[in-house]
């Protein structure tokens, strides 16, 4: 996550995307998404990768279209910084680096009018209108239909600064209120009780661009009965993972910090598989459109004894000067790219 985060927020790289210019094309937004994602020492095939791209952008199309009001979209962004913030707690120096894109994303649009901020929603979604993939938590949560449009709400609280609808009135050439008529609207909306903070630090109370997996859902089961359904989530969340302690062992082989008994079989590897099973994911793969699909690198890690020792030895020869330079580096390969793009 650091890796990847600190990538993300290279100074270079952020000035290039704070200049003036035209909305990225879907081609390059991928391109980018897919050099970040890989930043890091993990590693995902295509399948998973394509899957993972499109519940971003579902996701964020999702917010964006269900923000109260247009300036609401930079709540979003502060949703997103704020969570971000969370899994670099013990990093100063990249925790540095996101306050000051906060800052610059403060400074830059804090000051835009309601028009502008509509002009920047609408095209956001105007990018986003042709993408209708189903996601199954959406699906789940009834906000999204078997089409793959969002279903709109008429209930919850309304914009901030507006009032709950069901009321006209009418004035006078003086624009004296002559009149009031009442009319039902067929909803359940209530007056917002604040507005969400715009600062550093503070209450967003919007909750768009929060983390939308938080929330505990009931684990699908084919079987039937209150009881049983209740016994098996209970069993889903307390079960450990058997492949957690392969996967960490794994990547301490690859350190070349412990030796790890060869158990009977093909050895297990760490491999990040986004699907519930291989046939899902070869399903997805032979399925995807082809315009959709992108190349992805896969680097494979050496696993016998030999290669480990040789990786070892490599290790110790490596002397970590500035970590800082490290990030740089990958922001100058982010920012050829979108030269290039």
């Amino acid at each position: 996550m650091n890796d990847i985060i600190a990538t993300m927020f290279n100074k270079k790289f952020l000035e290039e995307l704070f200049k003036p210019q035209e909305l990225y094309s879907k081609k390059a937004l991928r391109t980018i998404y897919d050099r970040l994602a890989h930043a890091s020492i993990m590693r995902l095939n295509q399948a998973s990768m394509d899957k993972l791209y499109d519940l971003m952008t579902m996701a964020f199309k999702y917010q964006v279209l269900l923000c109260p009001r247009p300036k609401d979209v930079l709540l979003v962004t502060f949703n997103h910084l704020d969570a971000i913030k969370d899994f670099i707690r013990d990093s100063p120096t990249i925790m540095n680096q996101v306050d000051e894109t906060f800052r610059q994303v403060i400074e830059v649009y804090g000051c835009l009018s309601a028009g502008e901020f509509h002009l920047i929603r609408q095209t956001l979604l105007i990018f986003f209108q042709d993408m209708h993939i189903r996601v199954s938590i959406f699906l789940k949560d009834k906000v999204q239909n078997s089409n793959g449009r969002f279903v709109l709400p008429i209930s919850g609280p309304v914009p901030w600064g507006t009032e709950v609808p069901g009321l006209i009135r009418l004035f006078n050439n003086k624009g004296e209120e002559v009149k009031k008529v009442e009319f039902k609207h067929g909803g359940h909306y209530v007056r917002a009780q604040s507005e969400g903070s715009f600062d550093l630090y503070g209450d967003r109370v919007l909750k768009l661009g929060t983390n939308m997996y938080s929330i505990s859902r009931p684990v699908e089961t084919h079987v039937s009965g209150a009881s049983k359904n209740s016994a098996l989530n209970t069993k889903e969340r307390t079960a450990p993972n058997p492949l957690a302690k392969e996967e960490l062992n794994f990547l301490a082989r690859l350190m070349g910090g412990m030796e790890i008994n060869k158990t009977s079989g093909p050895e297990p590897g760490f491999r990040l598989n986004l699907f519930t099973t291989d046939e899902e994911e070869e399903h997805a793969a032979l399925t995807r459109p082809e315009e959709l699909s992108y190349q992805v690198i896969n680097i494979q890690a050496a696993q016998d004894q030999q290669r480990n020792e040789e990786l070892t030895r490599i290790m110790g020869e490596f002397e970590v000067h500035d970590q800082p330079q490290q990030s740089t580096s990958k922001g100058d390969d982010l920012l050829a790219m979108m030269d290039e793009l």
